[in-house]
């Protein structure tokens, strides 16, 4: 496969993805700011979610305070910022562009039509956005992208190479989620307790794991046992393990003769959480780890970027 289209097929890929976890975390905040609880609790919440993502000196330079509405419409539907969710759709849309005919006409049309309700949504006044509807949809319009890739690509390159930016983007996405949430994870934090229960809860509905985590715990929230869900369970969509596995099986299928190193790198990752305990990782904190494998998963895309994709001047 030629390195544009693997380039474009993988950055789609990776902007429906990055989308679509926007979406969760903004949705979880709204969902919360909507019941009774103290104006400075989420505020806190919101703040530490967007210094995760990167976004708060972005916010900073339009916004004093952190003010819901402000932060929901500035991740929401900020036309400038690169990070927002309307530039990441449009993104995606551009890169499926150039690469229109690698991808089916139905994956073609979803993504087209994704972009052109955006595009209609937030050219109206923001104040008349449905921040709640804005994000459900783009929920929705992401799984649909997903199942019509799922249900209508051939299982060659180009597939592996969406499947590849979807991981990825996941992992990053679930990592820095958690990395919000880090204080409470330091070595010596009292595992039995929850300092505060309603981050926590954000934090497991942005990743569509409240459920899962009454499933299998039966128990108190408790960020010992949110973070192993997170990070060491593989039948969990969204863990670190699952989303490390899911690329290294696809980089195995795409391997060429430049990319071995990256190839067993990925299956380190893989490998060190699938035969990882919480206890150990605990033992050296939380934070200590969620920061090494964050640096370990940019060292992978680089690594990506540089065996398979176009070089930075060209793409």
């Amino acid at each position: 496969m030629l390195s544009r289209t693997a380039d474009h097929m993988y950055w789609m890929s990776r902007y429906i993805e990055r989308a679509e976890s926007l979406a969760r975390l903004v949705d979880a905040h709204y969902r919360m700011s909507l019941l009774p609880h103290s104006g400075e609790t989420l505020a806190q919440s919101l703040g530490s979610t967007m210094t995760a993502l990167h976004m708060e000196d972005a916010y900073r330079k339009k916004h004093d305070t952190i003010e819901p509405r402000a932060v929901f419409e500035f991740i929401s539907l900020n036309r400038d910022h690169s990070g927002s969710i309307f530039s990441c759709l449009r993104s995606a849309r551009e890169n499926a562009r150039a690469v229109r005919g690698s991808l089916t006409s139905e994956l073609w049309e979803t993504l087209n039509s994704t972009w052109l309700e955006a595009r209609s949504l937030v050219t109206r006044r923001a104040a008349q956005v449905d921040i709640g509807e804005f994000v459900e949809w783009v929920k929705e319009r992401s799984h649909l992208t997903r199942g019509v890739t799922v249900g209508t690509m051939m299982r060659d390159e180009a597939f592996h190479f969406t499947r590849i930016g979807t991981f990825l983007e996941r992992a990053d996405s679930t990592a820095r989620i958690l990395t919000a949430h880090q204080s409470d994870l330091v070595p010596g934090a009292d595992a039995s307790k929850v300092p505060d229960p309603y981050q926590w809860s954000v934090l497991l509905r942005a990743l569509s794991a409240f459920e899962i985590y009454r499933r299998s715990f039966r128990d108190v929230i408790t960020p010992l046992k949110v973070a192993q869900l997170l990070i060491l369970r593989g039948d969990m969509p969204r863990s670190l393990l699952r989303c490390c596995k899911e690329v290294y099986q696809n980089l195995r299928s795409v391997s060429n003769d430049q990319s071995a190193e990256t190839e067993r790198r990925a299956g380190e990752m893989h490998a060190l959480l699938h035969f990882s305990r919480m206890e150990e990782i605990t033992a050296g904190g939380l934070p200590n780890f969620l920061e090494q494998f964050l640096a370990r998963l940019r060292d992978l895309s680089d690594r990506i970027a540089s065996d398979f994709l176009l070089p930075p001047a060209e793409a």
